[in-house]
């Protein structure tokens, strides 16, 4: 026997949780495993991956733009032929003016940067945010991140001093931040979205979960809003962020913005806590000068979907200098975030504008991949609405649909006899028969009684959900 076993590691990463890669997305790399071996005795002949948000893996084409420039990031010799690179390889000026100056930034993409990222990327940055919300942004006040993954773990961590440290964090929520406070031991504090009102942000549900944990208590510092959501690609009203802010502001939390989902909005638009706050205190002198905001973005979702480079930033408003400072000293322990990856957040803020050689591509990419993403998203939710027994709001952004599901008493029973949730049992089944891999609501939290499931809608063609609705029509009639 070895010194470890499952019973003396960190039981804090022992009772984490992360549905988004669990029992399910391993099930299906093994199918996949399987079928790239000749196994033909499966009823399919390719996993679908809905499970999660990677665009690239589901064929979304990244933008010729930023693999352009990346390339001469990465191999600046070929600077040197920039004749072959113009009249052979396709290469726009402008591609060639953009790397040369980012290197002037970066030196090498191989050398460790700032620890909280090149200083002209930051800036960059700020020129898009004081763009997006017309406010001005400082770039002091902006890290690079490894994705906004690694941001929200920076953050969380300085956050929880103690077990009793609260956060309170929307349900349904994407896992990642009920799994981080798990492994910090710190105390999440969920607050139901209202899935009859299009699964909005409801200021009485989150006070009546604030006060409770006080009551039993929990010392609450932060609240999380994920805007647009994941898994239920809601986006607030500016209403709806002004209440959340208000409500941040006479409570004394820090606002933790998850963003990255702000330029999939298909209803209405998109709303960042960042403007919203500086409207706030335009409009109210002195009353909102003490709130204390990170909103976070990344180069993972919208039309980019460069998830590999893990890339993302985010902006910290209001905070005191002291925690800013350990907040550096936090993010220099990493040592920076991939520096090829900040050069990809620097072009997704600053991308080719209208005029330019590249625009006319870069245009009809990305609104390819959005218009694709949008039919794709309608073409689901149509087939779930024709399924029994299935409920589901209109896509409004993000990448996720997220239906309830009513299953018989039968598949409830069956379910247990398994061992697992209704909901698991019925993902589990799904994978088996079609391939296709979605994640039980189980994985993000759902009000009791209810049962969903979560996919995304990157996969191409519309041939799996033809699958679903068989397989679901099946499956009905067999718990009948």
């Amino acid at each position: 026997m070895g010194r470890l076993n499952i019973n003396n590691i960190n039981p804090h990463v022992r009772a984490a949780e992360y549905a988004v890669r669990g029992e399910l997305a391993v099930k299906s790399e093994e199918l996949r495993a399987r079928l790239n071996k000749g196994d033909t005795s499966l009823p399919f002949d390719k996993i679908v991956s809905a499970n999660i948000g990677n665009p690239q893996q589901l064929d979304q084409k990244p933008i010729t733009f930023f693999r352009q420039v990346l390339s001469l990031l990465e191999y600046p010799n070929l600077l040197e032929k920039e004749d072959v690179l113009i009249n052979h390889l396709g290469y726009k000026t402008d591609v060639i003016e953009r790397a040369k100056w980012l290197l002037k930034q970066c030196g090498s993409v191989g050398a460790y940067s700032a620890s909280s990222g090149v200083y002209a990327i930051k800036e960059s940055i700020a020129k898009f945010l004081e763009k997006r919300d017309g406010f001005s942004a400082n770039p002091d006040h902006i890290y690079l991140s490894a994705g906004a993954s690694s941001g929200v773990n920076t953050l969380l961590h300085i956050l929880s001093e103690s077990d009793k440290s609260g956060v309170l964090v929307p349900i349904p929520q994407y896992p990642l931040y009920t799994a981080t406070l798990s492994v910090l031991d710190a105390t999440c504090v969920p607050y139901y979205l209202d899935e009859s009102k299009a699964w909005a942000t409801d200021l009485a549900t989150i006070r009546g979960a604030y006060d409770k944990a006080k009551a039993d208590g929990v010392d609450v510092r932060a609240i999380v809003v994920i805007n647009p959501g994941n898994p239920t690609g809601a986006s607030l009203s500016e209403e709806d962020v002004r209440s959340v802010i208000d409500f941040a502001a006479k409570e004394k939390l820090v606002i933790m913005a998850d963003e990255v989902y702000q330029t999939n909005v298909f209803i209405g638009k998109f709303h960042s806590f960042k403007g919203v706050l500086s409207k706030l205190q335009q409009e109210n002198p002195g009353k909102y000068d003490d709130v204390e905001l990170a909103s976070l973005h990344s180069i993972s979702k919208g039309m980019v979907g460069e998830c590999g480079h893990r890339g993302g930033y985010f902006e910290l408003v209001g905070f005191d200098a002291e925690v800013e400072a350990a907040i550096y000293k936090f993010v220099s322990i990493m040592l920076c975030a991939p520096v090829i990856a900040q050069c990809l957040v620097e072009l997704m803020v600053n991308p080719p504008q209208p005029g330019e050689p590249s625009f006319e591509l870069y245009d009809k990419e990305y609104n390819a991949v959005a218009n694709g993403l949008r039919e794709r998203a309608n073409a689901l939710h149509k087939a779930f609405d024709q399924m029994e027994g299935v409920e589901c709001g209109e896509p409004q952004g993000s990448m996720y649909l997220f239906p309830s599901i009513n299953l018989s008493q039968k598949a409830v029973e069956a379910a247990k006899s398994e061992n697992r949730t209704p909901d698991e049992f019925y993902c589990m089944r799904l994978l088996e028969a079609t391939g296709v891999c979605v994640i039980p609501g189980s994985g993000f939290g759902q009000k009791e009684g209810t049962l969903h499931f979560r996919t995304t809608f990157l996969a191409p063609g519309t041939e799996w959900v033809d699958r679903i609705t068989k397989f679901h029509k099946e499956f009905m009639d067999k718990y009948r």
